[in-house]
């Protein structure tokens, strides 16, 4: 396959998932459905059966970012940067991806890196999120029988890969760095997105940013898990802006966080805690804010923050933020639509992937 099949074939999976997005119609027309339609929905509603963080709406959502990215211009453009390589007619060679469980889907892009840079995909998933990607391997096959020979999901070791890509905590990437350093590779930590208010923001940029916080119920590295704002901030405008996100506090699984950490919190007496009996607002110097939870921190001067922010940037996934004064910034409610060019942990995977 060269890269224009390969893109080809992508644009193509993009347009079936496009269905299953929250909006999707259903395309009549298109050859996919007779064969996969009914049980991608079926999967969708049925996945949080094996994962209670997957309900439908978040699946949707996952769906819905990598759908719009799979169109022919946007893969195009992304891959154009690394054309000069990709056109190198090399030896595929077998890249591991050990992935995340957090969010649906997680190790998508990964996957469309290694597939699109010729190479074979060995994937290693995650207990939480078992059935969704493999699911979506069949259908790409479907398409081009050919990705058969170039992608594996496997439940036992990793053997035999010439590079790795690996996910996950801080604790758990010493170990990876451990057991895969002596192979190329990325290996990912834990990393959290930040917010900044300028006490102008509206009411529309702030039902925006709820989702930011809440979408996946907050377990994305790019969701914000804390907010910056200028001293004498009041929060009232902001409680009632995330208002219409209530029903987060539904699921059991966020309920029960929430929940434990209110009480963690009223038992130790912590100063400074607001609640509106579904997100908890903490203020906090720290970026990696528990479930239910929404660190703040007050700024002096924006000279100072954007030195804190520089300083920090190996923690911090994605700044959100309406002001020009904040360097690196994406709107309010773009933190969940992350373009092609967005590398987890600011890694070049493309680059890391052709230059093998």
């Amino acid at each position: 396959m060269n890269i224009d099949s390969r893109i080809k074939s992508f644009v193509t999976l993009g347009k079936f998932l496009k269905q299953f997005s929250q909006k999707g119609v259903k395309q009549n027309d298109n050859e996919l459905n007779a064969k996969f339609y009914n049980d991608c929905e079926e999967l969708i509603k049925k996945v949080n059966i094996y994962n209670q963080w997957f309900i439908e709406t978040n699946v949707r959502i996952a769906i819905e970012a990598i759908s719009d990215s799979l169109n022919e211009e946007n893969l195009v453009e992304w891959i154009s940067k690394y054309i000069t390589k990709l056109s190198i007619n090399k030896k595929a060679i077998k890249v591991a991806v050990i992935m995340a469980g957090n969010i649906p889907m997680v190790g998508f892009h990964d996957m469309l890196c290694v597939l699109l840079s010729g190479n074979k995909f060995v994937g290693k998933l995650s207990s939480d999120d078992k059935y969704l990607l493999p699911f979506v391997t069949k259908v790409l096959i479907a398409i081009e029988p050919n990705f058969a020979d170039y992608i594996e999901f496997t439940e036992g070791q990793l053997k035999n890969m010439d590079a790795v890509i690996a996910t996950g905590s801080n604790n758990s990437a010493r170990y990876f760095d451990y057991y895969f350093g002596k192979y190329p590779h990325i290996i990912r930590k834990n990393r959290n997105s930040v917010a900044v208010l300028i006490g102008t923001e509206s009411t529309e940029d702030l039902k925006l940013l709820a989702k930011d916080i809440f979408y996946y119920f907050g377990l994305g590295c790019r969701n914000v898990s804390k907010v910056f704002v200028p001293k004498g901030y009041v929060f009232d405008t902001f409680y009632e802006s995330v208002f219409h996100c209530k029903e987060v506090v539904n699921n059991n699984k966020y309920a029960n966080n929430y929940e434990y950490n209110r009480t963690v919190y009223l038992m130790a007496d912590t100063p400074s805690l607001l609640d509106n009996n579904f997100l908890l607002l903490k203020e906090d110097v720290g970026y990696s804010s528990p479930i239910g939870v929404l660190f703040y921190e007050y700024f002096d001067d924006f000279d100072t923050l954007n030195k804190r922010l520089e300083n920090d940037k190996e923690k911090i996934q994605c700044i959100v933020s309406n002001s020009s004064t904040i360097k690196n910034a994406v709107a309010f409610g773009n933190a969940q639509c992350p373009i092609l060019s967005d590398y987890a942990d600011g890694v070049d995977t493309m680059k890391f992937l052709t230059e093998l």
